[in-house]
């Protein structure tokens, strides 16, 4: 079951999400909640893509350092938190594969602001960053989040269904049939 169905408005001829998505990230974000701690993922990459529109927005109308730059300096900020909140999730989110590549995501994402915000030198008046390549950056670090949430609900959701099996299934058996059944799990393990 994925969740990035959810999402619409991908682009055909790029594949890419088209204007306007990031807004409905937030809708898709708010309907992906398994438990506080994806609720408070959710929330904190909600406000990274309102302020990564924020910024599309205004480089899609200038590239004026002394526009844009403030705005980049704040994703940082932002970023810098959200990636603490991502650091601070219990072991459950730490054991998914799909973890550690976020947290590469979040760190590339970082990195290159910096960059972007250094070319040039503060002396220039335009940053050489355009909105294409920061939307393709910031639409992939996003996507890799929503792909977290995406893979840890599922494990949520099995590690509920198969709790809720173990508890109907095994409680409805008498006490030799329990036995016979553990013994076969022992056996199957081996």
């Amino acid at each position: 079951m994925t969740r990035s169905s959810r999402l619409p408005g991908s682009s055909p001829s790029t594949q890419r999400p088209s204007n306007g998505d990031f807004g409905q990230l937030g809708d898709f974000l708010r309907g992906s909640v398994a438990d506080e701690d994806s609720r408070r993922v959710s929330a904190s990459m909600s406000h990274l893509a309102t302020q990564v529109e924020a910024i599309i927005g205004s480089l899609r109308q200038n590239r004026v350092r002394t526009t844009v730059a403030p705005m980049l300096v704040d994703l940082l900020t932002i970023l810098r938190a959200h990636r603490h909140m991502v650091v601070g999730l219990g072991l459950p989110w730490r054991g998914l594969y799909e973890y550690a590549g976020y947290l590469q995501a979040l760190n590339h994402l970082r990195v290159l602001i910096g960059q972007w915000l250094l070319e040039g030198g503060p002396r220039s008046t335009e940053l050489a960053l355009n909105a294409e390549d920061f939307e393709l950056v910031a639409w992939r670090t996003l996507a890799d989040g929503m792909l977290l949430i995406d893979v840890y609900e599922q494990w949520i959701t099995r590690e509920q269904q198969l709790e809720q099996a173990q508890e109907s299934g095994l409680g409805a058996l008498s006490e030799p049939q329990v036995e016979r059944a553990i013994q076969w799990w022992k056996r199957l393990r081996r």
